[in-house]
C-alpha cells in the first residue's frame, strides 16, 4: 500500500471523516496477499518507500498479470523488470493501463505519479550503444522512483573527447549510473572527475576474454577512483535502487496526494 494512502486514511480518521472500523476494513489487505504462486508484499512501500517490484524472468505472463492486478487493486504503482514482448502482451490484456518499454524490458502501471525527489537529475551514462538496454532499465526504474534520469549515452573512453564534452552535465547531476562492458574503464574515469555518487554497472558486452561481463566487473571492483560502488552484471535496476537509497526523500508536502472533493 502506498504510504500516502495510509497517511491520508489516518488523517481522515483523525478528522472524524472515517470511523476506526472503516479504517480497519481498508487496511485488511496488509501486510501481504497469498495468491498461491506468489505472496504479494503490500507492506514493502511502507518499509522502503517503494512498492514491491516484479522480476519477470522465470514467471509466466499470467503470473505477472495476477501479481500486477493485485498491486493495482491495493492502489500501488507497478514496475516489472526483465519482461519480454510476449509476456507484456498478456499483462496488457488483463491490466489495460500497463505500459511496456521494449528496450528496457520493463513494464509499469502508474496509479499515481511518484513524489518528485528534491534533487538534480541522475545521470545515466553508457560507454557504447550496446550498453543502452541496461541503462534504459536503470532510467525506467529511476522514473518509477520519482527521480529524473538524464541520459548521456555512447561516451566511452575509446573517444574520451565525447566524455569531456558532457562534463558540465555530469557535474550538475545528483549521482551517476555508469554502464560499460569491454574493459569497464568508464566508471573509473567518471569517478575521478565528479564528486557525487557513482554506481558502476558492468555489462555483458565484449569479445572472448570479456567473459560475459566478468572482466568489466573485476575492473570496476578494483577501480582506482575512490568510492565507486558496483552492482551485478547487467543490473540496471539494482543501480537505480542504490541511488534511490542515497537521494533525499520527497517532502511531506509533496507526498500528500490530491483527493477529489
Amino acid at each position: 500500500m502506498d504510504p500516502r494512502r495510509v497517511e491520508e486514511l489516518l488523517d481522515r480518521v483523525r478528522r472524524g471523516d472515517v470511523t476506526v472500523e472503516q479504517a480497519v476494513e481498508a487496511l485488511k489487505s496488509l501486510p501481504f496477499r497469498d495468491l498461491g504462486y506468489a505472496t504479494v508484499d503490500h507492506h514493502r512501500a511502507l518499509r522502503q518507500g517503494v512498492p514491491e517490484v516484479i522480476f519477470g524472468e522465470g514467471k509466466s505472463g499470467e503470473q505477472i498479470a495476477g501479481i500486477a492486478e493485485e498491486m493495482v487493486r491495493a492502489g500501488t504503482n507497478v514496475l516489472v523488470t526483465r519482461i519480454d514482448a510476449q509476456k507484456a502482451a498478456i499483462v496488457g490484456q488483463r491490466v489495460p493501463s500497463f505500459r511496456f518499454a521494449p528496450l528496457a524490458r520493463t513494464g509499469s502501471v502508474e496509479i499515481a505519479p511518484p513524489p518528485k525527489r528534491p534533487c538534480a537529475p541522475v545521470a545515466v551514462v553508457t560507454a557504447g550503444t550496446s550498453d543502452n538496454e541496461v541503462a534504459e532499465e536503470a532510467a525506467e526504474t529511476l522514473s518509477a522512483l520519482g527521480l529524473e534520469p538524464l541520459r548521456i549515452y555512447d561516451i566511452g573512453v575509446a573517444g574520451i573527447h565525447r566524455l569531456l564534452h558532457r562534463m558540465e552535465d555530469l557535474r550538475r547531476a545528483s549521482a551517476a549510473i555508469v554502464c560499460a562492458g569491454m574493459e569497464g574503464a568508464l566508471p573509473s574515469v567518471v569517478g575521478g572527475m565528479i564528486s557525487t555518487p557513482v554506481v558502476a554497472v558492468p555489462t555483458a558486452v565484449g569479445y572472448g576474454t570479456a567473459l560475459g561481463g566478468f572482466t568489466a566487473l573485476f575492473a570496476m571492483l578494483t577501480s582506482c577512483a575512490s568510492g565507486v560502488s558496483v552492482v551485478n552484471i547487467g543490473n540496471g535496476f539494482g543501480a537505480a535502487m542504490a541511488v534511490h537509497r542515497m537521494m533525499p526523500k520527497a517532502s511531506q508536502a509533496t507526498e500528500q496526494p490530491k483527493t477529489a472533493g
